[in-house]
């Protein structure tokens, strides 16, 4: 391989990196500018919407079937 070929391959690889290295600074510089990533966070198009009577009620059932099942499954007495 002659000089030229090596400061050509040498010159390409430079370039490479430079644009691998700035796409993946945009792309850093992107998701931080659209906040911080929630665990519990859920897309707006498919979040459910709650009325006033939705977030008053009570959600917990004690007596209800799937939550006696677990306390007799798991023997906490009950």
């Amino acid at each position: 391989m002659s000089t030229r070929d090596k400061q050509v391959a040498e010159r390409r690889g430079f370039l490479k990196a430079l644009g691998i290295g700035g796409a993946a600074a945009a792309a850093a510089g992107v998701a931080e500018a659209a906040g911080p990533i929630r665990a519990d966070s859920v897309p707006a198009g498919t979040a459910r919407k709650e009325n006033e009577a939705d977030r008053l009620k009570a959600r917990y059932q004690a007596n209800s079937a799937h939550v006696q099942a677990f306390y007799r499954t798991n023997r906490y007495g009950g």
